[in-house]
C-alpha cells in the first residue's frame, strides 16, 4: 500500500468501526478465552486493536509492523518471567494483523506458523466474522503455545492482563 493510500485509509477509515466490531461483550469473551488458554501453557497473550494511525505518523513512515512493536513495548508484553509474551495487533484502517512474540516464544514458534494464523483471522474478518476471527485466532495461538511452550503442570502465574485493549 502506498503512503498516500495509507494516509487516506488512516484519515477516513477505522475509527467508526472499532466499538461496533469489538463491543464490550466480545472483549469479555476474548478475555475469558485468553485466560482459559493461558492455564495450559507458559505463554502470555495480549490483544490490541487500533482504529487508525495519526496522519503525521503515517507521513513519517510508521507502518503496522513498527506500530505493533511500539505497542508491544507500551503494554510491556516483554515483561514476563519466561520472555513468553505474544501480542496480537490489529490496525483496522489498513486491515492489518501483526503478531509480535517475545524472544522466548520466537525461539520456538516460527514466523510461518504466525503467518498462517494471521491469514485465517484475516479471512474471517474479511467475511465480517469479527467474533469468530478473534476467538479462532486466540485458540490457534493457544494451540501453538501449548505445543511449543507447554505448562509445567503447576498453576501458571498470570503476568499480563487478559482483556483486549482498544487504542
Amino acid at each position: 500500500m502506498t503512503r498516500m493510500r495509507r494516509l487516506w485509509a488512516n484519515l477516513f477509515g477505522g475509527w467508526f468501526q472499532l466499538s461496533r466490531r469489538f463491543p464490550a461483550t466480545l472483549l469479555d469473551e476474548m478475555a475469558a478465552a485468553i485466560a482459559a488458554g493461558e492455564r495450559r501453557h507458559l505463554g502470555e497473550i495480549r490483544f490490541a486493536v487500533e482504529s487508525r494511525l495519526a496522519p503525521l505518523a503515517v507521513l513519517d513512515g510508521l507502518d503496522a509492523t513498527a506500530r505493533a512493536r511500539q505497542v508491544f513495548a507500551q503494554l510491556r508484553v516483554w515483561d514476563t518471567e519466561h520472555n513468553s509474551g505474544v501480542l496480537f495487533y490489529l490496525l483496522m484502517a489498513e486491515h492489518r494483523i501483526e503478531i509480535v512474540a517475545d524472544r522466548g516464544i520466537a525461539a520456538k514458534v516460527t514466523p510461518g506458523e504466525w503467518h498462517v494464523l494471521c491469514a485465517r483471522m484475516r479471512e474471517r474478518y474479511a467475511a465480517g466474522q469479527w467474533r469468530e476471527g478473534s476467538l479462532d485466532g486466540i485458540a490457534a495461538a493457544h494451540a501453538l503455545l501449548e505445543r511449543h511452550f507447554p505448562g509445567d503442570g503447576k498453576a501458571n502465574l498470570d503476568e499480563l492482563p487478559d482483556r483486549p485493549v482498544l487504542l
